[in-house]
């Protein structure tokens, strides 16, 4: 109960000085890899929950490395005090479309089409006394044409024999993304390796999105913490997951067009944002020593008042470098 009330506290701070889910999100707990140096591969499409629309796909590719600590844009992470803190970047890829792909009119009332590309800069600490991590990444990039949505989605539908895309020319127009999120996460209660309970909040501010969110996760099966020392790990670990998510949305790029570039042809109005959405993202994980597997869902409820909720998937494949490595101070 003490935690409880402690996380409680912690997020009252946080809610009024900041204000964001990331579609992929390679920093959250129960993503946790326990080594200093490891890579991993993220691929989102709604094809895993057979629908064609809205957030259509989005790749990540990330790098975990000490040596990333003398990247100049690490100086302007947040890292917490006296803990186990991990340096990454990571290159991401995504894009949003309409309902249908068939037409070469703007679909008013539909999702506008956008694509972005990011470079991100990110640090992990991980407090293992308060059973506490803090998450920074700041995120570098591009919205528009110049980040090859179309290119991208038309390479893929010609691949699995799909429809040809139609509307990408009315897609948000290129401006710039400089955007920085922070994540607090707490555990709540454990049971061995067997069960975790733990709280979050997550703040993002900038020309892309400005966006607060707050949830839980539940994990559930055979695993080493990730709020824990990486001592005694387990050599084989299989868990799934829970994490439901409510976020206050102030502004969103791929909805409203650029904060600098007003020129898109098409955008959804800004009384016409849904402020308050809910996600649930659930998975299964699966680690043998050096190896890491995951499968999961999302849904996220609609993003403005016409629009409706969406679905997707994705898979997670990845490796740590050494072995029983302990994360870099």
């Amino acid at each position: 109960m003490q935690n409880v009330k402690r996380y409680l506290a912690a997020l009252g701070w946080l809610i009024p000085m900041l204000g964001f889910a990331q579609r992929i999100d390679n920093t959250a707990s129960f993503r946790q890899i326990d080594s200093d140096k490891y890579w991993r591969f993220h691929y989102d499409n709604d094809y895993f929950t057979a629908t064609d629309q809205y957030y259509t796909q989005g790749y990540n590719i990330e790098i975990v490395n000490p040596a990333l600590r003398k990247n100049p844009l690490t100086k302007l992470l947040i890292k917490a005090r006296d803990s186990y803190v991990q340096y990454g970047l990571a290159l991401e890829h995504f894009g949003f479309t309409p309902t249908t792909l068939g037409s070469d009119a703007i679909l008013v009332g539909d999702r506008p089409f956008a694509a972005c590309i990011l470079l991100k800069t990110f640090s992990i600490s991980t407090d293992t006394l308060r059973r506490a991590r803090i998450a920074s990444v700041l995120s570098t990039g591009m919205i528009g044409p110049v980040a090859f949505g179309y290119e991208m989605q038309s390479a893929i539908h010609r691949l699995i024999n799909g429809v040809e895309p139609h509307g990408w020319q009315h897609q948000i127009r290129n401006d710039a993304i400089v955007n920085y999120s922070l994540t607090y996460e707490k555990q709540l209660y454990a049971y061995r390796h067997a069960l975790s309970v733990s709280a979050n909040a997550q703040a993002q501010v900038g020309t892309f999105v400005d966006r607060l969110q707050t949830g839980f996760v539940v994990m559930v099966g055979r695993f080493d913490s990730p709020f824990g020392t990486t001592a005694k790990r387990l050599p084989l670990q299989l868990y799934v997951y829970a994490q439901p998510l409510v976020s206050l949305v102030a502004y969103d790029a791929s909805l409203q067009g650029g904060l600098f570039n007003r020129s898109s042809p098409y955008v959804i109005p800004t009384e016409q944002l849904a402020r308050t959405t809910f996600q649930a993202n659930y998975g299964a994980v699966f680690r043998y020593k050096k190896l890491y597997l995951e499968y999961y869902q999302s849904l996220l409820t609609r993003e403005f008042d016409t629009g409706m909720q969406h679905r997707w998937g994705g898979i997670k494949i990845g490796a740590s470098v050494g072995l029983f490595s302990k994360p870099a101070q």
